[in-house]
């Protein structure tokens, strides 16, 4: 029976958050997280002094269940994984971590005494992103390491910035759909535009609502054969209103074709959020912004939003020290901006 090493982390059960936070304020805030799962003491010992010397934190598992249990707690940011171990061994610990899109980015690099071609080959195919031999040196594994720390760090900041970009456009009302010609049925959404579907037509999928079904079957003959973008469908309800712009065909075969339509919602809601979320605005800072563009007066503003129009300039005064400008006009220029270059139709 394998024992843990006594100078090792080993945490319990813990939630994900918490156990994560915990462990990397042992060693600093930036310290990466590294998981090591060997069923041998003395190679867990030996590659812990290593990393914990070199500034990583550093989490241990002796078999396949403890790996996948440390991996789904604390989400690490590579795992050093012994390729044979009793009971689970490492290449279905792989494959089970890359099922699971919670720990499908985490870069796994192999343990290995098999050096025959196959075994290395499958080490890859299950997922793993490098591979090193036994016996273990600490030297070689920190800078294999390093490499793909440095590369997921990259993908994850590439992630972060997709993801706020679609929080913007998600803001604004952006959302897209695909539907299958000639049938007419729905058959991919966005969350987005699910309630945006609901809201303007009371609609759901697999039904099309029968206004954009008409204006598919009417133009996309010309868009197929031609490459002509139609015009736009805009649907109008009450102060708001939702347009719809053909994108693209995304598939094509015997039965028929399928087009991805791109939702768009303005409203002032909408606009609001957008500069909330693009500006580092708090929800009130940007309405009173939002108003300024629109050109009221504080004493406009402040009837608007029911407050008086001395907290209104308040408001307007921390605007102007997040956007780094001095006047009034130059806040709404920001603004405007900002709109102009994700929103080009918004009517200012």
């Amino acid at each position: 029976m394998t024992q843990t090493p006594p100078h090792a982390i080993d945490p319990h059960a813990a939630s994900p958050s918490p156990l994560a936070r915990t462990l990397r304020e042992q060693q600093g805030a930036n310290s990466d997280l590294v998981l090591i799962v060997d069923d041998v003491p003395d190679n867990l010992a030996v590659l812990h002094d290593a990393l914990d010397e070199s500034g990583y934190t550093v989490l241990i598992a002796t078999n396949g269940e403890q790996a996948l249990q440390r991996a789904a707690q604390a989400r690490p940011d590579i795992v050093l994984l012994d390729a044979m171990m009793p009971g689970i061994d490492g290449f279905e610990v792989a494959r089970r971590l890359k099922a699971d899109a919670a720990t499908a980015h985490i870069p796994i690099v192999f343990m290995t005494g098999l050096t025959e071609t196959e075994h290395l080959v499958a080490a890859l195919e299950a997922g793993g992103v490098d591979y090193v031999t036994k016996p273990i040196k600490p030297k070689e594994v920190l800078a294999r390491m390093n490499v793909h720390l440095q590369g997921a760090r990259r993908a994850r900041q590439d992630a972060r910035q997709a993801g706020q970009a679609r929080n913007a456009l998600d803001a604004f009302g952006y959302a897209s759909i695909t539907v299958r010609l000639p049938e007419g049925r729905l058959i991919w959404q966005t969350a987005l535009a699910r309630d945006l579907l609901q809201r303007y037509c009371e609609t759901r999928a697999p039904e099309t609502p029968p206004a954009v079904l008409e204006w598919l079957r009417k133009h996309t003959p010309d868009a197929r054969q031609r490459g002509i973008e139609p015009p736009a469908l805009s649907i109008a309800q009450g102060a708001g209103s939702l347009t719809l712009r053909l994108h693209q065909q995304t598939s094509s075969d015997d039965d028929g074709d399928e087009w991805m339509i791109i939702m768009r919602e303005v409203s002032d809601t909408g606009v609001i959020e957008a500069m909330s979320l693009s500006l580092k605005l708090t929800a009130r800072e940007a309405e009173v912004l939002y108003w300024v563009v629109k050109g009221k007066t504080n004493k406009d503003i402040g009837e608007i939003l029911g407050s008086s129009p001395a907290t209104a300039k308040k408001h307007l005064e921390r605007v102007y020290v997040k956007l780094g400008v001095e006047t009034r006009t130059a806040a709404a220029g920001v603004a405007i901006k900002r709109i102009r270059e994700l929103q080009p139709q918004f009517e200012i």
